[in-house]
């Protein structure tokens, strides 16, 4: 039985009900969260807000920063476990927990480094003036995580907020809980002050819509749909807090007639089966140019062919997806895709060995899809990749942004001019030229355009977000 953790101690769901925790591999309850409350919520702002008032607010830089290396030293010491938790909870192979606690050692590694680094600013002015800035934290900072990167999330967003003098209550998926719990209960021995970081669990419209509304939430942070990211603006609003969005994105891999399509061709399976294509930033939608469309579809296709889906512990290529409602929704795209005739070019294999009850769904490649079809305009978050020629650069560009999202892009060409083109023509957060994702990039400042959110996460860019910004005007004569 897993509980909330509030002010460094385990605590029970004023409800006195829980929730189960579903293991994707097999589709079997394998443990307990608590089903948390507004009520619930309430008391983690309030010890929040003492530690916050009391204790964390009055830390220099140096002293959060320590704090973060220690914690930072114990998720180490610690992978094993958190990355078993999140394999379990999640369905995710075995390298990509142990990747992802990796980063996660990252995260406060580097805003540990950053607690002492954020400064402000002189202002020349009139005379007999001297204007000062800083920036000050938000004081209890909200985080609703999603279930695809716990650990990775949690890292980036709540260590970021951390890092810039915040405290924090973390709402966590119902999906995917256990490792945060259990990075929490590590931060509490690490020293970390009661109420520094407090973790309740439940459903997104019962704790998620309680955090949002809070009116002792300083700031929001949300991973997530633009559904849900829509309903937590509001939420918000009616309050003018602050928000952080980022709500996914239906990349684009722009193949060239020159990319190295050694380099770019794993890159690009990579992109959409990691963690089983649920990843905001998946390289979905596959631009060729026309000249070597059929090449790049037959070497890709032999690779979709050779993929091995199965249970998380076997560590394939591709683990199960998070739930029953997410493989069907994977279902209900690759149906519509079949009804509009969208061929289908290749899929992967699941394994004899995969139980009967787990959520797996084998990586598909599909060719020619319309601009206009859900399948090129939607975030499936499965496997699932649609690929489509273009003809020039301009046309690239049309069907690159002729989407509502705008999160990652990725171009693959060895003409330097051609590349800076395309990363200024591009609607995105991030281009990744001759690379996709540039190996996780912790210090890379991470958001979107259009409905793929606002505000940045990761590097130091995300500490403005989680700070404002004081004018200090002193006149002296």
């Amino acid at each position: 039985m897993q509980f909330h953790f509030i002010a460094n101690a385990a605590q029970e769901a004023s409800s006195g009900r829980t929730l189960p925790v579903i293991d994707p591999s097999d589709g079997q309850a394998f443990d307990a969260i608590q089903r948390g409350t507004p009520q619930d919520i309430d008391r983690a702002v309030r010890a929040a807000r003492q530690c916050y008032d009391s204790v964390w607010s009055r830390l220099s830089g140096a002293e959060r920063g320590r704090l973060l290396m220690r914690l930072a030293e114990a998720v180490a010491d610690n992978a094993d476990e958190l990355a078993g938790l999140e394999q379990r909870d999640c369905g995710k192979p075995t390298r990509q927990a142990r990747a992802d606690a990796v980063a996660l050692v990252r995260y406060f590694e580097f805003y540990a480094g950053a607690c002492d680094k954020l400064h402000g600013e002189t202002i020349p002015y009139q005379d007999g003036y001297t204007v000062l800035t800083w920036r000050e934290p938000h004081g209890v900072t909200g985080h609703v995580i999603p279930w695809n990167y716990p650990m990775q999330i949690f890292g980036r967003s709540v260590g970021g907020a951390l890092a810039a003098g915040n405290v924090c209550v973390v709402k966590p998926s119902e999906d995917a809980c256990l490792s945060l719990i259990r990075l929490a209960q590590l931060a509490a021995d690490c020293g970390f002050p009661a109420g520094a970081i407090n973790i309740v669990t439940g459903l997104g419209h019962e704790v998620g819509d309680a955090l949002a509304r809070h009116p002792g939430i300083d700031h929001i942070s949300f991973t997530g749909s633009p559904r849900v990211g829509t309903l937590i603006q509001q939420a918000a609003a009616e309050r003018h807090c602050p928000v952080t969005l980022e709500l996914g994105g239906k990349s684009p891999q722009i193949l060239f007639e020159d990319a190295d399509l050694d380099a770019a061709l794993p890159a690009v399976v990579n992109a959409i089966v990691q963690n089983a294509g649920q990843t905001c930033s998946a390289g979905s939608r596959l631009l060729v140019h026309k000249s070597i469309y059929e090449a790049v579809l037959d070497r890709l296709g032999e690779a979709f062919s050779n993929l091995r889906v199965g249970p998380a512990a076997m560590d394939l290529d591709v683990g199960p997806l998070i739930r029953a409602t997410q493989q069907q929704r994977v279902w209900d795209f690759l149906s519509d895709a079949q009804t509009a005739h969208i061929p289908m070019v290749a899929q992967g294999q699941i394994v004899e060995e995969a139980p009967d009850g787990g959520f797996y769904q084998a990586p598909a490649l599909l060719r020619d899809v319309p601009i206009d079809h859900r399948l090129a305009q939607e975030e499936v978050f499965g496997p699932v990749l649609a690929a489509m020629a273009f003809r020039d650069e301009d046309q690239a560009v049309q069907l690159a942004n002729a989407t509502q999202f705008g999160l990652v892009a990725g171009v693959w060409t060895r003409d330097g001019a051609r590349q800076l083109r395309m990363a200024r023509r591009v609607h995105s957060g991030q281009v990744f030229i001759n690379n996709y994702g540039a190996g996780g990039g912790v210090e890379l400042p991470f958001g979107g355009v259009k409905s793929s959110g606002y505000g940045r996460e990761k590097g130091f860019e995300a500490l403005y977000g989680f700070t404002t910004l004081k004018t200090v005007a002193i006149r002296h004569g």
